[in-house]
């Protein structure tokens, strides 16, 4: 009996495409290479007379001021970052101290090398709009100098007739502000510590004098007080007291000026975990229980070495929480939630196997464990590994996911299945060729031969999928959703 074979579908390419903006650069701390050069760059711009220092400053704003929101302004706050260099503590002129904090910074360029990778929700504000149209958000790997990576972001509308328009991004970027004093779950991080294999009679001891919410100020006071009383020669107890803070500083909060606009807001590496980048955040809007929404992200923390799969949580664009992922399962890359829960549990697709496509069940958005093999490589242009590329999109027929397949020569494609709506461990459907492959113009880049996406959209029955070519720009395509399933086996 010959088998019956499936329809053949191929994403339509329809941009517009978004290249690196190199003009759009952040201003960002310069570290000397030692703190006695710091010292020495500090009594240097302490000496000038108060008439040269104005005239410095001048120099400096002339050239800058154009490029930056409230340069001046920055630049006096980077320099209350640095004033203990100074040997005298005498109050100094706004002049002096902006021109001071401006020996301590300097102008990165987030972009600079790539402007990929990107995911798609529907942009919380869908007011005064044609009829039928939709406005989005668009998150991006931003990939600059030392390829370090950042989340940077552009809106856009997708019309009634599936047209896709990008709104021009403002000049200026701006980094967040850390939420001062955000306050943690004493169960949630004492579940994390442990998770962590960071948990012993000192940290019990430093738990159970904490408030059952506590901030960061409240951590640093127990854990002086405790390590005080504890033996300086004990170190499991120094440990102990490094874990803790890793956590701590780990799991942070952050704001942007609600005043700003979407397009100016860059998401930087801030931590220890993410020291080399911030990557392939793959956002969903997510329906939780109470009607409300959340818009999260799965990310790959990568400090140069390691790579972590992180969260990071938005209501609405402005205010940002990254937080720890722990468990077992976390490993890898490419974790995706779903974009509400099934039969009362947290859902996760991802690959911890570097070859296979997996589904995972939680009760804790934090903790995941047991992760089982749904779909393995198949086709030829996917022999090597098959990883998802965004959450799960919800169909009446099925959960849809685009995935992304790697064959010979390392080519990456897109690909797509099926998964059932009650039991998404059943694969109901599976196209067996290429829902798009990288084509002659999009095959030069950053990484050859590939096409990959965070995160597609569906907008009525037409699925829209932003995606980067070749690890360096990035366009869009859109493909009928009835094409799609017809053409699944």
């Amino acid at each position: 009996m010959t088998a019956k074979k499936s329809s053949t579908v191929h994403a339509k390419r329809v941009g517009p495409n978004l290249n690196p903006n190199l003009s759009r650069v952040l201003l960002r701390p310069f570290h000397p290479t030692t703190e006695d050069i710091a010292r020495r760059i500090v009594l240097r711009a302490m000496a000038l007379p108060d008439e040269e220092v104005a005239q410095l400053l001048e120099q400096v704003l002339g050239e800058f001021e154009d490029r930056h929101d409230q340069v001046k302004q920055l630049l006096r706050n980077r320099f209350m970052k640095v004033r203990h260099y100074l040997a005298d503590p005498r109050e100094l002129s706004p002049e002096r101290q902006a021109l001071i904090g401006s020996y301590f910074t300097h102008e990165y360029s987030p972009e600079a090398a790539a402007l990929f990778n990107p995911s798609i929700v529907p942009h919380p504000d869908q007011s005064e709009l044609p009829r039928g149209a939709l406005r989005f958000i668009l998150s991006l790997r931003a990939t600059g100098e030392g390829h370090i990576s950042s989340i940077t972001f552009r809106t856009g509308a997708v019309s009634a007739q599936h047209r896709i328009t990008i709104t021009p991004p403002v000049p200026f970027v701006t980094e967040p502000v850390r939420v001062p004093n955000a306050a943690y779950e004493k169960a949630l991080f004492a579940g994390k510590l442990q998770e962590a294999g960071v948990q012993n009679d000192f940290c019990r001891r430093v738990l159970d004098q904490l408030p059952e919410a506590f901030n960061l100020d409240d951590l640093y006071l127990v854990l002086t007080a405790e390590r005080q009383q504890t033996d300086p020669a004990d170190a499991t107890a120094d440990r102990a007291v490094r874990g803790i803070l890793l956590l701590a500083e780990s799991n942070y909060e952050v704001h942007f000026a609600p005043s700003s606009k979407v397009s100016q807001r860059v998401l930087f590496p801030s931590t220890a975990s993410q020291r080399n980048g911030i990557e392939d955040a793959r956002f969903v809007r997510f329906q939780n229980d109470d009607g409300s929404v959340t818009y999260y992200a799965t990310y790959t923390a990568y400090d140069g070495k390691i790579t972590l799969p992180q969260l990071l949580e938005t209501p609405d664009f402005v205010h940002f929480k990254f937080s720890t992922l722990n468990g077992p399962a976390v490993q890898n890359k490419g974790m995706a939630l779903f974009p509400r829960k099934i039969n009362g549990h947290y859902a996760m697709i991802s690959r911890q196997d570097d070859e296979n496509i997996l589904l995972m069940f939680s009760d804790n958005l934090h903790f995941w464990q047991t992760p089982e093999v749904i779909l393995s490589p198949a086709q030829p242009w996917e022999f090597i590994k098959i990883g998802n590329c965004g959450s799960p999109i919800e169909t009446d027929a099925g959960w849809l996911v685009l995935s992304h397949g790697v064959g010979a020569m390392r080519k990456y494609c897109l690909g797509a299945f099926l998964l059932d709506l009650n039991d998404p461990r059943r694969v109901i459907g599976r196209l067996r060729e290429p829902l798009l492959s990288p084509n002659e113009a999009e095959r030069e880049g950053y990484v050859p031969n590939v096409v990959y996406t965070c995160g597609a959209l569906l907008h009525g029955r037409e699925l829209i999928i932003p995606y980067a070519m070749s690890d360096y720009a990035t366009s869009f395509a859109t493909v009928s959703l009835s094409e799609l399933l017809a053409a699944m086996e």
